[in-house]
């Protein structure tokens, strides 16, 4: 299992935009993470005292950064740059997130990736109920 601090190192978001709190599994295809930080008020994604699901896209993000980070075999300090090129086909099983009161699980499935960028399928649960799915499209820069 991989804990929260080192989470932040493998991913440019530190401090509280680092969501997840930890790698329960991966392996060269998958990634399973887990976080309560949708319960936290302090959360930066948070307007108004609600979370909505479409932060789920941030949550997916994440877990694909860190998939990326753990795969890679060059271990530097300095990251490669990559944008976020396309979101496609999300369904949304909830409307919030803030008002789940269980941990959250994230999965991202690495569906094609090179050194140009990758897509992945993601999706949201807590226990057993798919909160949210889609996909994400990541081009990384030169």
């Amino acid at each position: 299992m991989i804990e929260r601090y080192e989470l932040c190192r493998l991913i440019p978001h530190s401090g509280s935009m680092c969501l997840l709190d930890r790698v329960l599994e991966w392996d060269s295809r998958d990634i399973l993470c887990e976080t309560n930080s949708h319960l936290v008020r302090t959360n930066p994604l948070y307007s108004e005292g609600e979370l909505s699901s479409v932060a789920a896209i941030e949550y997916g993000a994440q877990a694909m950064a860190i998939h990326g980070s753990l795969l890679s075999s060059k271990q530097t300090t300095e990251m490669q740059k990559s944008y976020l090129a396309a979101i496609r086909d999300v369904k949304f099983g909830v409307s919030w997130l803030h008002d789940i009161n269980h941990p959250l699980t994230v999965r991202a499935e690495r569906l094609l990736g090179d050194s140009q960028g990758m897509i992945y399928q993601f999706s949201l649960h807590a226990l057993s109920r798919l909160l949210v799915q889609g996909r994400i499209t990541v081009m990384m820069s030169s």
